[in-house]
């Protein structure tokens, strides 16, 4: 929407400066961008004498306008003081008229802007210094922005309320997002405490400020400058865990402090102390962390003989990166090489598949060559007989910025479609920078990420947290000492949990998904073999024991034959929660003891129907999406549909509904609908799932039959279970109850306008939407790809 007031900006700076020589015209269209911004940049260099004008409010400008000095009341150029009022107008800010003149409208709107910046009131009578009208012409906010954090936004008006006066810091936004050049800030607040010179501080992770960093562990009951510094990169790593969880900023290190730092550090493998140790401090500052730290995993272009494998082995690895091939005319000779594997499995390491063709700029990422990569890795992971199930890691090796994501986007939808176009037999895993690695994860539910930490000086790895689905980091290249046969090796970080690529190959019925059918046979044969009651229901009330079973669920859904699971748990059967399994399209985690706890609500209760919701829904998505809905409660985010954008069903953001949980959710309301329907029981519903085709169809099945396929039916279902009246006392009462558990008080939808609600929803069906989108090959695009590259 357009602007009056910056449109008499925009106005003004054209039709004073057209003629100047260097100056570029802006558009005038009332709209705030950079270009505005640049246009008055150049202004204020004209004024100020400069020759060539800039874009750029660099270091000749800033000195210009020191000596010239702060701009105040009786300042004679009075298209300096016209400049001021048009950038402040531009950042949002009042200035009265657009006159010349150092007015009150226009000095109250300066210290507006400063005190919005977290600068002191010493520093509120109304003129424009030299550095802050450096901060104007840019486009950094200095208020809080929807999906921002507050806390955040406390610690970035702190850093510049307190090193505003430095002469090599500059202020930064105060919006509540964490960036590139917040952490730089942060970085050079460190290198001023630790007593490097001004100018020495250049806000890069080096010697002294490690030196620094070595001589400030912080513990529970510490408190001063260095705990705001610490606290301060901790809230810049986001929620620790899925339960959301953030720290606070400030100047005390306490309880609450300790657990979020001993849960980061769990997160992300380094020693659990709940300290502010060296480890930790490096962690939360840069993609490497300590790159001196012993890890397990390990990659190299190299081939690992049998003497490398054992030597390695003795240092500690467990794991080794090694590439499935490489493009044609490659003269590195790093592929897999014959008798490797056998060496490498013989020395008790395990392998860690990669996928590199090129990948060195943006023309190499197009969904067509995602596609052809996808295919050959394919191929090449089979001969080489890597069983069902195994991540293959595709690499983006450049600094790829936000504006190319698209593209490798694109490449990596080639990817998924190539592997599940030949059976999905293998998963994608993505190797990147943080920002690649994420953007990928949560546009294409990549469900694993190796990032490439040791690329500090990547812009896509300042100012992004490392994403929750990670499973290695590169953080040390170095020669491998032995004895004469030395070569290049990265040293990788493992997150425990996370895959860790494979310790053989060949294996007839290698795949958690086998093993998962084979345990619900014998489940189920149990259940035949007991001689009472539906088989069926007798095998998901086993599985979703004893988390599902407990005296809450059993008032509403009924009893459990407590009989049946004794006589199951007798015959050697243990809980399904312990048979875990990756599902074989989209490679997330799923647990059993849910998916049977989705089942059996629609079992027992059955399908509402479209717009409608009974108990069913409790147990399945619906329970989830009420949970999921109390997160974004208590967020910063005022826009439920940005919230859902950022955060719902993606691999690499920490979230209270996950996808591995929508998968348990579908599958399980999937199996009952057949179970109801037909003649069939669960383990051949399951293996149809999971063995079948049926998890390339799920999502789409879903939308079907308990949406009718009509988008409005997702959104109209989910309102009915979240806000409407339903005619069952005690589900309406525990609605409640969840709600009243999950949210601060005023935020319960109830309490929530309609258009709240309806984004809400909106996200919630785009989400699904998604997912199916994701399961449609998309040959044709390939194809038109193909054709367009022909002509």
């Amino acid at each position: 929407m357009a602007d009056e007031m910056v449109l008499q900006a925009q106005k003004w700076v054209n039709s004073t400066y057209k003629n100047v020589s260097g100056y570029n015209p802006v558009t005038e269209n009332g709209k705030t961008g950079w270009n505005t911004m640049y246009s008055l940049t150049r202004a204020l260099q004209h004024e100020l004498g400069i020759a060539a004008l800039s874009n750029a409010f660099g270091p000749t400008t800033l000195s210009r306008l020191q000596a010239k000095g702060a701009i105040k009341v009786g300042e004679s150029n009075k298209n300096i003081v016209k400049i001021i009022q048009c950038g402040m107008y531009c950042k949002g800010y009042s200035a009265g008229a657009i006159d010349g003149e150092m007015s009150e409208a226009t000095r109250s709107g300066i210290n507006t802007m400063m005190r919005d910046m977290g600068l002191s009131a010493t520093y509120l009578d109304g003129t424009m210094r030299p550095k802050v009208f450096k901060a104007l012409l840019t486009m950094d906010a200095y208020v809080f922005l929807s999906g921002g954090l507050e806390q955040i936004r406390f610690m970035q008006q702190w850093l510049n309320g307190r090193y505003f006066e430095k002469s090599t810091f500059y202020i930064g936004p105060c919006d509540g997002f964490f960036s590139r050049d917040v952490q730089q800030a942060l970085m050079k607040a460190i290198q001023y405490e630790s007593g490097i010179p001004e100018d020495q501080a250049n806000g890069v992770f080096g010697p002294g400020t490690v030196a620094g960093l070595k001589a400030h562990t912080l513990s529970e009951g510490d408190s001063g400058t260095w705990v705001r510094l610490f606290t301060g990169a901790c809230v810049a790593n986001g929620p620790s865990n899925a339960s959301g969880d953030i720290a606070t900023f400030g100047n005390q290190f306490d309880a609450d402090l300790t657990d979020w730092v001993k849960k980061f550090q769990s997160f992300s493998a380094i020693g659990v102390t709940g300290k502010a140790d060296f480890d930790t401090w490096a962690q939360l500052l840069v993609s490497y962390g300590n790159p001196d730290r012993k890890v397990t995993a390990c990659d190299t272009r190299f081939t690992i003989t049998p003497q490398r494998a054992e030597a390695l082995f003795r240092e500690g690895y467990r794991a080794v990166g090694r590439y499935l091939d490489e493009p044609p005319g490659s003269t590195l000779n790093k592929e897999i090489q014959p008798g490797e594997l056998d060496a490498i499995f013989s020395a008790g390491l395990r392998v860690i598949p990669i996928w590199q063709y090129d990948a060195r700029s943006l023309a190499d990422f197009k969904y067509s060559n995602g596609y052809l990569h996808g295919s050959l890795a394919h191929g090449r992971a089979a001969g080489y007989g890597f069983n069902r199930g195994t991540v293959i890691y595709f690499a983006v090796d450049y600094d790829a910025t936000s504006a190319d994501m698209d593209l490798i986007i694109d490449y990596f939808a080639g990817v998924n479609d190539a592997l599940k176009s030949n059976g999905s037999k293998y998963i994608a895993g993505v190797y990147g920078s943080r920002n690649v690695c994420a953007s990928v994860s949560g546009a294409t539910y990549v469900p694993y990420a190796y990032v490439s930490g040791m690329s500090y000086g990547f812009s896509g790895n300042l100012g992004f947290p490392l994403p929750q689905n990670w499973a290695f980091n590169q953080i040390k290249e170095f020669s491998f000492p032995n004895g004469s046969d030395s070569f290049g090796l990265d040293a990788v970080a493992y997150r425990p949990g996370a895959d860790f690529g494979q310790e053989s190959v060949n294996d007839p019925d290698g795949s958690s998904v086998d093993e998962f059918i084979a345990y619900v046979q014998r489940v189920y044969d149990a259940a035949v073999s007991y001689g009472k009651g539906d088989p069926n229901e007798l095998s998901l009330q086993f599985m979703r024991w004893e988390k599902y079973t407990d005296t809450r669920w059993r008032t509403l859904f009924g009893e459990v034959d407590d009989a049946f699971i004794s006589y199951a748990a007798d015959r050697g059967l243990d809980q399904a929660r312990k048979h875990a399994y990756t599902d074989p399209s989209m490679g997330a985690l799923i647990n059993p003891d849910h998916l049977a706890a989705s089942a059996s609500g629609y079992f027992l209760k059955g399908n509402a129907g479209v717009g409608k919701a009974n108990r069913a829904e409790l147990a399945s998505w619906g329970g989830d999406l009420l949970t999921f809905y109390g997160e974004w409660s208590r967020s910063d985010n005022a826009s439920p549909l940005d919230f859902c954008r950022k955060t719902l069903c993606r691999p690499d953001v920490a979230s209270t509904f996950a996808l591995g949980d929508l998968i348990e959710d579908i599958d399980g309301f999937l199996v009952a609908e057949r179970l109801k329907n037909g003649n069939t029981n669960i383990v051949q519903e399951l293996r149809r799932i999971l063995i079948g085709a049926g998890h390339l169809t799920r999502f789409s099945e879903f939308k079907l039959y308990r949406f009718g396929g009509v988008t409005s039916n997702i959104q109209a279902t989910a309102k009915a279970f979240l806000e409407d009246q339903i005619d069952d006392t005690l589900l309406s009462s525990t609605r409640a109850l969840l709600i009243h558990r999950n949210c601060p008080v005023g935020k319960e939808p109830w309490n929530e306008s309609d258009s709240v609600m309806t984004e809400f929803y909106t996200g919630f069906a785009e989400t699904l939407q998604k997912l199916i989108d994701q399961q449609v090959a998309r040959r044709a695009k390939f194809l038109a790809e193909q054709k367009a590259e022909k002509r």
